[in-house]
């Protein structure tokens, strides 16, 4: 698939702009259109749903070692600064940067030999003779900010760099206001920022994007099982919405991709077009984090000790160099009268990610008949229904003789359950492919029969089969076939 004609299709129909275009835009940053703010809103409905609404606590799950409980949270994107140094963002949240003196270039370092050097790009930075990359240097990504009218380095903040924190400061919360029982799980979906050096491959990689994100607590005996659950559920979910089990895998990390605090971690990434063959980019990750979360924002930031184990990480006056809170976020059994600190298996998506992934998947071109019965190449972006940014389309075949009256009586009925639109302009074939472009599964025509008979056309996005069903039938039959 060629990347820059999905790109094009984005801006020309309404899925993506570039931020403040008309002022030459700002890089790493990115607008959802009119018909990309609903294809982003339905995949992170669908995530809340399956993950949180429609959860069974009262059943488990296939694959899940207990039953579990669900609930949600929306935390503030600014929080108290010592949340951050206590999660080890404000020490360890940087990558290494790499300039070029010569042509003012700016990389990351572990990029250099993906990127094109300015001056020459049929080599890499620091390959073209003139280049003169400066030594590797660490940048941290998080932004930062001020906090009321003063304006002093006290009064700094940052905007998060990830949804999870706010969830682990809130475990207590939770647990004293709520019913829930240990394993359960806190989802959360909302705005991350990362100061990213060289944001790049059109959304993949934003300095704002937004997160869907579950860090669910459980007994450390379970937590393995708890965590293969997790990581094959959430693989089964991208499938389940049309992602091509050809362009997923499942990639456990080797011993030397951990972070400081993961017991365990396992990436789902789909091999995106502009991405070189047989190369992933990573979709999710689900991250086995221990009990190094809860125990930080306890104790303070811990480090790993020479024997491999976590303890808290001491200044020159040999008192931790960022305290914790002090608050007990241990849990205890009800039953058993246990009490521990709860392990943590967090699954964490793009919402951005997500959404360039199902559009790289839907984007399609084959040959279709025109009005005139000859084949032309037709786009068409096959979304799942449930993600569609437009459910169906309503089309009275001419503007005369009732139809358009009748063909808004059924608009009217789809409007109060669906996303649908209504289209009198020009041919129908050209209507038709206007709706393909804009991934619209189902297209509703009445016609000269439906003033006779009471039935109108459905027409099928990616098989083009048409069928007749009854106007007063025709709410029902699409919700079917969205909803399933």
């Amino acid at each position: 698939m060629d990347m820059d004609k999905l790109v094009a299709l984005c801006r020309r129909r309404g899925f993506l702009f570039q931020s403040s275009e008309i002022y030459g835009g700002l890089n790493g940053f990115w607008d959802y259109g009119p018909l990309g703010v609903e294809l982003k809103r339905n995949i992170k409905e669908a995530w809340w749903r399956d993950m949180v609404v429609a959860h069974n606590e009262l059943a488990t799950p296939p694959g899940a070692p207990t039953p579990y409980e669900m609930v949600g949270l929306d935390c503030s994107i600014i929080m108290h600064p010592q949340v951050w140094r206590v999660s080890g963002h404000f020490d360890l949240f940087c990558d290494m940067m790499v300039d070029c003196r010569e042509c003012k270039g700016r990389w990351r370092a572990d990029h250099l030999q993906s990127a094109e050097c300015p001056r020459k790009p049929s080599k890499h930075p620091g390959e073209f003779d003139k280049c003169q990359l400066t030594e590797p240097r660490e940048f941290n990504l998080m932004f930062k900010t001020i906090v009321g009218a003063m304006g002093t380095e006290e009064d700094a903040a940052f905007l998060r760099p990830e949804t999870a924190q706010g969830i682990f400061v809130n475990f207590k919360n939770v647990t004293d206001s709520t019913r829930v029982k240990i394993p359960f799980g806190i989802a959360q979906t909302g705005k991350s920022f990362r100061n990213e050096i060289t944001p790049r491959n059109f959304t993949f990689r934003s300095r704002e994007f937004e997160q869907m994100e579950i860090e669910f607590f459980c007994h450390p005996s379970t937590s393995r099982k708890w965590y293969e659950y997790w990581r094959d559920r959430r693989m089964t979910w991208y499938k389940g919405l049309g992602l091509s089990n050809e362009r997923l895998q499942l990639r456990e990390h080797a011993q030397d991709e951990l972070s400081h605090y993961s017991c365990g971690t396992a990436d789902i990434e789909y091999a995106f077009p502009f991405l070189t063959a047989g190369e992933y980019g990573e979709l999710e990750g689900i991250a086995h984090r221990g009990d190094f979360d809860l125990r930080s924002h306890m104790e303070g930031k811990l480090v790993k000790n020479a024997e491999g184990c976590l303890e808290v990480e001491l200044g020159a006056d040999g008192k931790p160099k960022h305290r914790g809170s002090g608050r007990d976020l241990t849990y205890r059994d009800d039953v058993s009268g246990e009490r521990f600190t709860p392990h943590v298996i967090e699954p964490s998506a793009g919402a951005d990610r997500a959404t360039l992934a199902f559009l790289c998947e839907a984007y399609h071109e084959d040959q279709a008949p025109d009005d005139k019965g000859d084949m032309q190449t037709r786009t068409v972006m096959k979304f799942h229904p449930r993600i569609a940014p437009v459910k169906a389309a309503v089309f009275p075949l001419v503007k005369k003789d009732g139809m358009p009256e009748a063909a808004a009586e059924i608009y009217a009925a789809l409007k109060q359950r669906f996303n649908v639109f209504y289209d009198e302009k020009g041919a129908v074939g050209r209507r038709y492919r206007r709706q393909d472009e804009a991934g619209t599964p189902f297209c509703i025509t009445v016609d000269g029969q439906t003033l006779t008979d009471g039935t109108v056309t459905i027409r099928d996005r990616d098989s083009l089969k048409q069928w007749r069903v009854k106007s007063a039938d025709v709410v029902e039959e699409i919700a079917r076939r969205v909803e399933g």
